[in-house]
């Protein structure tokens, strides 16, 4: 590969369409995708029983993960991280992966609103798919802590507005 890796990172609210977005991005070549929700599903399951608790285990994860993400880069690979970046101490921490690697980066911000979000949230409970089932009033406490990204905070922001029809 010719062109220097890239990190893409993803800032949407839950059920958004963060991780379909993410395999999009990962069809590229040289392109790894990682998934937060799998690998917290995976190490932490049995822990997972309020958001303080998913708080807690995602920060061991990306503590336990970064010098893995680093090498990845570091390698000529690009990275896709489905972890949120819907907050100024996680983009904090994504910029460190980007800075100490020494890649570009993309900050992908999804746009939805929030009632298409629910509908969409409920249909994947439903459907049994996704890691973790997600209620409608766990969906707002999340939501609330959601820090949309300034230009402040210096990424290179790419905003998707997708359809919000599904």
């Amino acid at each position: 590969m010719s062109e220097r890796p890239t990190l893409h990172l993803i800032c949407g609210k839950v059920a958004s369409g963060k991780s379909t977005l993410a395999r999009s991005l990962a069809a590229n070549p040289g392109t790894v995708l990682i998934k937060e929700d799998a690998w917290l599903k995976g190490l932490y399951a049995d822990r997972l029983k309020t958001l303080s608790d998913f708080v807690d285990c995602s920060r061991k994860l990306r503590d336990t993960i970064e010098p893995h993400i680093v090498d990845l880069l570091s390698a000529n690979l690009s990275v896709v991280l489905d972890f949120q970046a819907n907050t100024i101490e996680s983009r904090r921490w994504m910029r460190h992966l980007f800075e100490t690697a020494g890649c570009l980066h993309e900050l992908h911000l999804i746009d939805v609103p929030d009632d298409v979000c629910k509908r969409r949230l409920r249909k994947r409970n439903a459907s049994g798919t996704h890691e973790f089932q997600v209620s409608d009033e766990e969906f707002d406490r999340v939501s609330s802590y959601f820090q949309h990204p300034t230009g402040t905070e210096g990424f290179n922001i790419r905003l998707h507005k997708p359809d919000v029809s599904v």
